[in-house]
């Protein structure tokens, strides 16, 4: 399928199937100098890395997982128990600013919920922190 089908029929740009294949996400059947063509299975590549990148994942870790199209189900278990550890902070974080919004005091750093609620983000903030200077 030539580029512009491609880009048509899937809606992604035609500047971001040549970085794909540049990158290796995806390969070009043309040779060097060629409009490039892409094989019939081309769209469900592209799905695929949508939704890794829907995921979170990025797009290094999309192309590792893709080869051969062999999923890496430990690299995906590890991506959904981090996105369900992010649930549960953003469902805290927001059970407690409905709170902070309803809260009775007049001070909000009077309320012990309030309090609470600072704390954890900012043991949140330094966890996070740490993690990504390793």
């Amino acid at each position: 399928m030539d580029i512009a089908d491609v880009a048509k029929r899937t809606g992604v740009p035609a500047s971001t199937l040549r970085y794909y294949a540049k990158t290796g996400l995806l390969e070009s059947l043309s040779s060097p100098g060629q409009r490039r063509r892409f094989s019939a299975d081309v769209a469900d590549r592209l799905a695929l890395i949508a939704l890794g990148q829907a995921a979170g994942f990025s797009l290094s870790e999309v192309r590792a997982m893709l080869v051969d199209l062999q999923v890496d189900r430990e690299m995906l278990r590890a991506k959904a128990n981090d996105i369900d550890a992010q649930v549960k902070r953003l469902q805290a974080m927001s059970k407690g600013l409905r709170h902070a919004a309803a809260c009775p005091e007049e001070d909000h750093l009077a309320c012990s919920t309030f309090q609470r609620l600072m704390k954890a983000a900012a043991a949140g903030v330094r966890v996070r922190e740490r993690g990504s200077n390793n």
